[in-house]
């Protein structure tokens, strides 16, 4: 195996003895902005859940196939929540291929995925970083990465693409989703993917657990119902909200592999009225 270490730029004020999700999500993607204790952690979780990794691959080509339809509709502004660590294949480089003039506000509050993001964007035109938490709307949407950015008074792509696991029942994710919602205009998206209990067994959801209780961002899991209740107020495009992989794939997807990836996605519209 590749050994990956951090970027030093990272290292210096912040925890590097916690795992942390979004750390792990760097490594099962092949990146190298992990630290040894988020390896050796994502390791143990792929022992418990082999399909890890392929679920990675498939949320982050869900993610370019999303941005992709966007830009498509006419959307070339982006606020991309819970962000995370940039890797190949990043909302601005996806929808300024497309969209030259495309505008992408990254927002995370991990600490390492801000800094990492600063460092590989610095100087890149029409893209901007926030540390925030996305829990708090009306702080991300006045931040002045955000609102200096985007134009809310034109259709945006909100993308909360495997984020919305980690914000627990308690803290209302439809309410949060809500505050986003009720910024934009009709003409804008929202896409979505999201963790759900498909093909676990207990004993898999049992060590799933326990280990992400170690990291900063424990994750909830929620049916197809539930997730169908984040997406409220929005029209879904077709197919509407299925398996993560099933979402308008490039080819074809065999549906016991799509399954085993956990997760359901949708992208939806604003509508007028």
């Amino acid at each position: 195996m590749v050994e990956h270490e951090a970027d030093p730029l990272a290292a210096g004020d912040f925890d590097i003895e916690s795992p942390n999700a979004a750390r792990m999500y760097d490594y099962y993607l092949g990146g190298n902005a992990n630290f040894a204790v988020d390896r050796e952690t994502a390791e143990r979780f792929l022992k418990v859940v082999p399909s890890a990794r392929q679920w990675a691959y498939a949320n982050r080509a869900f993610l370019g196939r999303a941005v992709r339809f966007m830009v498509a509709q006419g959307v070339d502004q982006f606020l991309d929540l819970g962000s995370g660590i940039p890797t190949v294949g990043n909302v601005h480089e996806i929808a300024q291929e497309a969209a030259p003039a495309a505008r992408v506000a990254y927002v995370d509050r991990e600490p390492v995925a801000v800094a990492h993001a600063e460092a590989l964007l610095d100087g890149t035109p029409r893209v901007s970083v926030t540390q925030a938490d996305i829990r708090d709307p009306e702080t991300v949407l006045s931040a002045p990465g955000v609102a200096g950015l985007l134009d809310f008074s034109r259709p945006v792509g909100v993308l909360a693409v495997a984020i919305l696991h980690f914000v627990a029942d308690e803290d209302d994710p439809a309410e949060i989703v809500r505050g986003y919602r009720s910024a934009c205009v009709p003409g804008s998206y929202l896409a979505l993917s999201h963790l759900s209990p498909i093909t676990f067994t207990d004993d898999q959801l049992r060590g799933a657990h326990a280990i992400y209780n170690r990291t900063s961002t424990p994750g909830t899991l929620r049916s197809r119902d539930r997730i169908a209740e984040l997406l409220t107020g929005y029209e879904l495009v077709d197919p509407g909200l299925v398996l993560l992989p099933e979402w308008r794939p490039d080819d074809p997807v065999d549906r016991e592999v799509a399954a085993r990836t956990n997760s359901y996605a949708a992208v939806g519209v604003l509508p007028a009225g």
